[in-house]
């Protein structure tokens, strides 16, 4: 029935599923119903439903090849949340997708340009062989930050780009959840990767064109990380503009910031909190040189969770003929991985000038 709420299940039990996902999918628990949570142990599912019973109460315990089974096979499953190590996310996510499941895979899409190439045709063979259309989207949410989504607005008012400055000094240290994960330290870019396409991709939505070219040095400092933990990149975007990334994944002073200066103003948006609120504060710099600042608190997390289920519900409604949110496309995704794929690749070429793939 039209009414009826869509139905989903979260694959994977980890860190990130319990800290993140289950609470960001409890600010929305109207919208849908939460069937299942599946790990490959039976011993993470139960510690990640029992987190999420709190909030959904139903909710499903399934593990192991018999569990992943009952959810392919489960027909009311619409959508399925694929949260797991990267090195397996791609070949889980066309396994449901061949199902017919509708897919929201986390970041990065992709571990390499091969991966993509490939993931890509299996992609268009599943849909040209499926009486519907399955939607494979990537869970990236600063294409849904509000600060971003603010900021790309106030571009028009800077006049013709200048320059472009990124600047990334995370603090992925012992104190972090995230730093013994393993996958990350056996996965090729590791932190650069799993963490730098959040700004590759706020830097693509803000500017509003592709990366065309890149030049980067990549350095290995910090011994309890994976090489490279630093890399420096000049990129030249396609409307001419130039452009600085700079990437640190474990500093003892944490800043991010987008710096973008036009001929008649510049905006720049840096990471901050306010009222006990994560989040980023706008600055814009006008003509004559005034400053108007704004804090906007993160919610694309919740946003994207949005986006996917108003999706998923539309097309099982429409049909192929539905569109489905550009921003939550797995091509974007690709489209980010590009970008630092073509910054490794010119770090390991002591900074050869390399072209950054189109998809």
């Amino acid at each position: 029935m039209a009414n009826q709420l869509p139905q989903i299940s979260v694959i994977g039990a980890g860190i990130f599923v319990k800290t993140q996902y289950i609470p960001r999918l409890a600010e929305i628990s109207h919208l849908f119903v939460l069937k299942s949570i599946w790990s490959r142990s039976e011993e993470s599912a139960r510690e990640a439903v029992e987190v999420a019973k709190e909030h959904f109460p139903g909710v499903e315990c399934k593990w192991g090849d018999k569990g992943l089974d009952e959810i392919i096979q489960d027909e009311s499953i619409l959508g399925v949340a694929v949260v797991l190590a990267a090195q397996y996310q791609v070949d889980m996510s066309l396994k449901l997708l061949k199902a017919g499941k509708h897919v929201l895979q986390e970041k990065p899409a992709a571990s390499s340009i091969s991966e993509i190439e490939t993931s890509l045709s299996s992609y268009k063979s599943i849909c040209a062989n499926s009486s519907g259309y399955p939607i494979w989207a990537v869970a990236e949410n600063y294409r849904f930050e509000p600060a971003l989504l603010e900021s790309k607005k106030l571009l028009a008012d800077i006049g013709k780009m200048m320059s472009v400055q990124l600047i990334i000094e995370a603090s992925m240290n012992s104190t972090n959840p995230y730093f013994s994960s393993s996958w990350r330290r056996n996965y090729t870019g590791g932190f650069i990767l799993d963490m730098g396409v959040h700004f590759i991709a706020g830097l693509r939505m803000l500017v509003g064109c592709e990366v065309t070219s890149v030049s980067a040095m990549t350095s290995h400092v910090d011994t309890t990380l994976p090489p490279p933990d630093n890399i420096s990149s000049v990129f030249h975007l396609e409307n001419g503009c130039s452009g600085v990334f700079a990437m640190v994944v474990s500093s003892k002073s944490p800043k991010i910031l987008w710096r973008i200066v036009g001929i008649n103003g510049t905006v720049e948006i840096g990471r901050g909190k306010e009222g006990g609120q994560h989040g980023y504060t706008i600055s814009f710099y006008g003509a004559g040189g005034h400053c108007k600042s704004n804090f906007y608190p993160f919610s694309g997390v919740t946003d994207e969770l949005k986006a996917f289920l108003h999706d998923i519900s539309q097309a099982n409604l429409q049909g192929s003929s539905y569109e489905v949110e550009p921003r939550l496309s797995f091509i974007e995704g690709a489209r980010d991985v590009a970008v630092l794929d073509a910054m490794l690749e010119s770090g390991n070429k002591n900074g050869a000038l390399v072209q950054v793939k189109k998809f």
